[in-house]
This record gives C-alpha cells, structure tokens and sequence, in this order.
C-alpha cells in the first residue's frame, strides 16, 4: 500500500509510535502527518514514509482543520 495525500497511517518508529495519523502531503521519501491533536493541520510532522504503516484507507476530500482531522481518526479508530 502506497502513502499519498488523505491516507490513514501508523507510526511504527518515533515519539508518536503506534499513533493515527492523515498525511497531509508528501515530499519524496517524507510524508506530512497530523493529528489534529498533538500535531496541528497548520505543522505537521514531517516523518520518513519507511517510519509508516499504511492502513487500506484513503480519505477523499477536504480536511483543512484540525476538528476534521479528529473526526476522520476517531471515525477510524471506531470502525466507522
């Protein structure tokens, strides 16, 4: 699974190991992630995609502000 724009992903290596994250955009091998939480929509965290874990989920649309990045996660986290 590839990480682009709008994927739900996983932390595998970091101070935020096994956290949800959106990519908010990616940069050659570094992909920009939020959570809407700790990491805001307007800085994201900058990680290597080698320190992701994709999930089969891609989310179309808009998610500009940090409310909707919080909704998408605990949409996933829920299983909805």
């Amino acid at each position: 699974m590839s990480i682009v724009k709008g994927s739900i992903v996983q932390a595998k290596a970091g101070r935020d190991k096994e956290g949800f994250f959106v990519v908010i955009k990616t940069e050659d091998e570094f992909a920009f992630i939020a959570d809407g939480k700790r990491r805001r929509v307007e800085n994201p965290k900058r990680k290597k995609k080698i320190h992701l874990a994709a999930t089969k989920t891609v989310i179309d649309g808009s998610f500009e502000t940090n409310p909707q990045v919080k909704r998408i996660l605990n949409n996933f986290k829920n299983g909805g």
